[in-house]
């Protein structure tokens, strides 16, 4: 498959999939032996590793998460995919801002992942044009 196809079905699945916390779709994308970085430090190995980290942040959702995707970014077997989202915790309302870059193996599944995010209290909306306002 090739990266941009492999790409926008990641942030598709992902835009689709966070709000209803359907774990199985995400980690459906994610290679066997893949690995994904919630942080430098934090690494998940495998299918099961992203299981755990989706379901250990699922678990703070108290409501449908309202995220957005921009146009992946592509360079050889790399994309990378700036994203937006708005969760509500106990606490209340928070808004993410981040960017996962992605190394795709070759049947476009997720080889590798790093996602680097910011978390704000509150909603607030993304700044410029690359998001279409819902």
């Amino acid at each position: 498959m090739d990266t941009m196809t492999a790409a926008r079905r990641w942030a598709d699945t992902w835009q689709t999939a966070w709000p209803r916390q359907d774990v199985e779709a995400i980690a459906a994308l994610q290679s066997a032996d893949g690995d994904h970085y919630a942080s430098m430090f934090r690494r998940y190995r495998g299918r099961d590793g992203l299981r755990d980290y989706l379901r250990e942040c699922f678990t703070e959702e108290t409501a449908p998460t309202r995220c957005r995707f921009a146009t992946p970014v592509v360079d050889g077997d790399t994309a990378s995919v700036e994203y937006w989202a708005v969760m509500t915790t106990a606490e209340g309302p928070s808004t993410i801002s981040g960017c996962t870059v992605i190394r795709f193996d070759a049947l476009g599944l997720v080889a590798e992942a790093r996602d680097y995010s910011h978390i704000k209290a509150g909603e607030h909306r993304p700044p410029g044009h690359l998001f279409p306002t819902p």
